[in-house]
């Protein structure tokens, strides 16, 4: 491989197993820093060799890792912006020694001409659209098909990808996947045929995978973004068909008709082909008028449906009140088209600042009659974990239970508004009553837990008791801690749930999935997890077995007869209590952490006292989290009349 690729100071902090503060005080302590090679003054780019040399000499390497050196060359040997390029031909290159390693084997003892050569027949197979890239040398394909024998070709292309997504995170968008699974499990396509007909890099048709889907068709109108989707899906075992082309000017899958359709649409994207589209036969419901850019997408995926299947297309919250396509909402509400509407927290949508809306819609079959209510549900202001049960329950029981469903009649007047907020209050007495009284027991629940935890903390006695000290670092020695770190990754479709940094901090099951590889950290019970970076404070404890190790955490593994971990989780949080003001806390500073040497039965007494504090502090959140609901919906309750405060 080539000595010219270059690095930046995040790379070089994860090169060494740091925070990036650690970095720049490196700049200014040590003369002898490498230089700048390129970047900017505020993101400046160092050569990798240079750097690595540094690091070996500092004592702070021993060896950069095979695939974080594939991933700098990568980088380093072409123009930004033909990265996607790149990467689409590593996916290409690694879908090849998937299906053919013995071919691999007998080319790879040719010279890199005649590789290159061979190569540009190899991969240019039907499944992958697009054209051949020639974007990466082969001798750094050489080294990306060591690395693929050493952990597998779907995880080194998962590596890769996930760096790009990292390099590129302001230019390249994708659709978080709690998302894309709550759209996937909306649209009900079982084990039939999903389509998206803007598929980017195939987010949505992953999660139609993980959940049991095995007809994939996708259409993206950026090729190198259709290459990469295609890529990910095949590498994965999921059969597909990827086809490049906007789908609104050039629908490649013109007599498709799909179990469901899945969309993310680019909102407020004006050019989307109004005069040249005006008289497409898919505009059932109307013309989209030219300011109504994501009316096309709709009608679009209902066309693609077949009739009795589910359309689910995310959308701006503008598009359910502008003036100018209040005649097609109205369309597609008479013809009983449009079932649902579904307001969620902001964020939900790539480079969406409101609370974007699913429209689930269901294409009409011959005699269906038109449903009386359209559901519509405001979760804009619920916590996402809460997101997902509530939307698909009331999915599930609707049209049969019509609560949180509108009149039809109440929908169709001269403004045609589908916006859930405006309609959420109008809900019934009889709804509102048992909400308020379903919330006063739940706090009346809650306050008997804080009582109970409250007089689990009479206990503790007023005494000193100086506790003899060890170190983290003392225990590891010793073989009674083991430190572990999962391999960078994010949060995406899979199997395996994986424990996040944002699920430890907020005390969540874990919400992450991946796919399990080699470098999977499985988590047992007994382990102790904290964030990375110092937050030592939310240390917690594993009950239970079945989830794996998100990146940004450390796990101590503790040997149970020497260690208890509740004792552990415990002293590491009073450690970070302490700490609290000061700046992040590398690796090595954890292991710095004083933790008591006692014997065992003595560290099980104060790990149960910690759990109780635990406990209480749980209490603690239920109770205000709980009591500010109750107030809410009492002073909603007496404001708008359905609730009332009789004289005594």
């Amino acid at each position: 491989m080539q000595d010219s690729a270059t690095v930046a100071a995040a790379d070089i902090a994860r090169l060494a197993g740091v925070g990036r503060a650690a970095v720049s005080n490196w700049r200014r302590r040590f003369d002898d820093f490498p230089s700048p090679v390129g970047g900017t003054s505020s993101s400046p780019l160092f050569s990798l060799s240079d750097v690595e040399d540094w690091l070996r000499r500092q004592g702070k390497l021993a060896e950069v890792p095979l695939d974080e050196r594939i991933w700098q060359e990568l980088r380093a040997g072409v123009e930004d912006l033909r990265l996607a390029e790149a990467i689409g031909q590593v996916g290409a290159f690694l879908l090849f020694l998937d299906r053919s390693p013995a071919e691999w084997a007998r080319l790879a003892k040719k010279s890199d001409d005649a590789v290159t050569e061979r190569l540009a027949d190899e991969l240019a197979t039907d499944d992958l659209p697009g054209s051949v890239s020639t974007a990466v040398a082969v001798p750094l394909l050489r080294a990306v098909a060591e690395l693929a024998g050493e952990r597998g070709a779907a995880a080194t292309f998962d590596f890769l990808y996930e760096r790009y997504l990292d390099a590129h995170s302001r230019r390249v968008v994708t659709l978080p996947a709690d998302v894309a699974d709550l759209m996937t499990e909306l649209s009900a396509a079982g084990g039939g045929t999903v389509f998206d007909p803007l598929c980017g890099l195939g987010t949505l048709l992953l999660s139609a995978a993980a959940s049991g889907v095995t007809g994939l068709i996708g259409q993206e109108r950026d090729e190198q973004a259709a290459r990469i989707a295609a890529v990910r899906l095949l590498l994965h075992g999921h059969g597909s068909t990827v086809r490049v082309g906007d789908a609104l000017r050039d629908d490649r899958f013109a007599s498709l008709q799909a179990d469901a359709v899945v969309c993310c649409p680019p909102f407020a994207e004006r050019a989307w082909g109004y005069e040249e589209l005006a008289g497409d036969i898919r505009w059932q419901y109307g013309l989209p008028p030219r300011g109504e850019p994501e009316l096309p997408w709709v009608q679009h995926a209902l066309f693609h449906v077949r009739p009795g299947g589910h359309a689910v297309v995310l959308m701006p919250s503008a598009a359910a009140d502008r003036r100018s396509g209040r005649r097609i909402r109205a369309q597609l509400l008479r013809a009983g088209a449009l079932r649902a509407v579904v307001a969620l927290p902001a964020g939900a949508a790539p480079n969406s600042l409101g609370s974007p809306h699913l429209w689930i819609l269901r294409r009409p079959e011959v005699g269906d009659p038109i449903p009386s209510h359209v559901l519509m549900v405001d979760a804009s202001e619920m916590p996402w974990h809460q997101v997902r049960e509530t939307v698909l329950t009331r999915w599930r029981s609707y049209p049969a239970d019509t609560e949180g469903a509108v009149p039809l009649i109440d929908l169709l007047d001269e403004e045609v508004d589908l916006t859930p907020a405006r309609h959420s209050a109008g809900r019934s007495v009889d709804r509102a009553g048992q909400e308020f009284v379903a919330s006063l027991d739940a706090m009346a629940a809650s306050v008997t837990a804080l009582h109970q935890a409250l007089e689990d903390l009479r206990t503790f006695t007023a005494e000193r008791d100086d506790l003899p000290k060890t170190t983290i670092a003392e225990q590891v020695r010793a073989g009674a801690i083991v430190i572990r770190q999962a391999s960078q990754q994010k949060v995406k479709s899979g199997e395996v749930p994986m424990l996040t940094v944002e699920d430890v901090i907020a005390g969540d099951a874990p919400s992450g999935r991946i796919s399990a590889t080699a470098e999977t950290v499985a988590l047992e019970p007994g382990d102790v997890v904290v964030p990375s970076g110092g937050r030592v404070s939310v240390a917690r404890v594993i009950r239970e077995s079945g989830a794996v190790l998100g990146s940004g955490l450390h796990l101590f593994r503790v040997d149970p007869g020497r260690i208890d971990p509740d004792c552990l989780a415990g002293f590491l949080r009073s450690a970070g209590t302490s700490r609290r003001g000061q700046t992040g806390t590398s690796r090595s500073d954890i292991r710095r952490v004083e933790i008591p040497r006692l014997p065992l039965d003595e560290q099980r007494r104060l790990g149960d006292a910690f759990r109780k504090l635990e406990a209480m502090e749980g209490a603690v959140g239920q109770v205000a989290d709980q009591g500010a609901a109750l107030v809410a919906l009492g002073r909603a309750g007496l404001g708008d009349g359905t609730l009332r405060n009789p004289l005594p």
